[in-house]
């Protein structure tokens, strides 16, 4: 099949399947004699694997990695684990990093009068002012919970 077929089966749009292709993660693929590539149906579901690994947030060298471990039949599934639960744990870090950045905007926002008045809570944590105490122990709570994830 050609790039637009390879593209609509396994839903990574012809330039990604490009791209791909060029850092080694898809074979090159074969030529027509007119220079066109052909893709194979074996193509098509690496690149579904691919697509689905991006979908859960994989990065390129996890994702090339995974693919060489999901070729290889002679592999460890405790390979495959170790790579899932070291994106899990990552995954858990910046939850609790945007969670804690929720909070803290939330607290400001609440303090925040939000009238006429110039004075705001907001900007003054945002130039490096004055916090409210709420938001000083969000942080304080963030910053113990990612140093014990870490840990």
């Amino acid at each position: 099949m050609n790039i637009g077929q390879a593209s609509a089966a396994s839903g990574v749009s012809a330039k990604m399947l490009r791209y791909y292709e060029s850092i080694g993660l898809l074979p090159k693929a074969a030529r027509t004699e007119a220079g066109y590539r052909v893709y194979s149906a074996t193509d098509v579901n690496t690149l579904r694997f691919i697509r689905r690994a991006r979908d859960l947030g994989l990065s390129m060298e996890r994702i090339k990695l995974l693919v060489g471990l999901w070729q290889d039949r002679e592999r460890s599934s405790a390979d495959v684990k170790r790579v899932a639960t070291e994106h899990v744990a990552e995954l858990d870090a910046e939850i609790l990093e945007l969670t804690a950045m929720r909070d803290t905007l939330q607290e400001l926002a609440d303090a925040c009068h939000g009238d006429h008045r110039p004075d705001c809570p907001i900007l003054h944590d945002l130039e490096g002012g004055a916090v409210p105490s709420g938001a000083s122990a969000s942080r304080r709570r963030v910053a113990d919970a990612l140093v014990a994830a870490q840990g």
